[in-house]
């Protein structure tokens, strides 16, 4: 089985950095996903907003980067939390 999400974006509502209780950074943002799609032979315009978790040197790189910046994120889908059914995507690499 696969989980892997490749989507591009704006980067947007980006938190301060974190550290994990082992230390390990950790940063948050949302990433505003605007595009036209062919659907059943429609086209169909999605917008969206997927929050992201970035940690380690990758979280540390984002929080370098603007808020409004373009990026292409690619990582995994996991739950926020054991309790929460919301879906977060966790990033594995972002291209500017």
């Amino acid at each position: 089985m696969t989980n892997q999400v490749k989507i591009s974006g704006v980067l947007v509502n980006k938190q301060p950095i974190r550290y994990t209780p082992a230390g390990i950074p950790l940063l948050s943002f949302a990433l505003q996903h605007q595009s036209e799609q062919i659907e059943a032979g429609m086209r169909r315009q999605v917008l969206c907003e997927l929050m992201v978790v970035a940690l380690g040197n990758l979280a540390l790189e984002i929080d370098k980067i603007s808020e409004a910046s373009q990026v292409i994120a690619s990582g995994f889908l996991a739950k926020r939390s054991l309790k929460s059914s919301q879906l977060v995507l966790h990033l594995n690499k972002i291209e500017y």
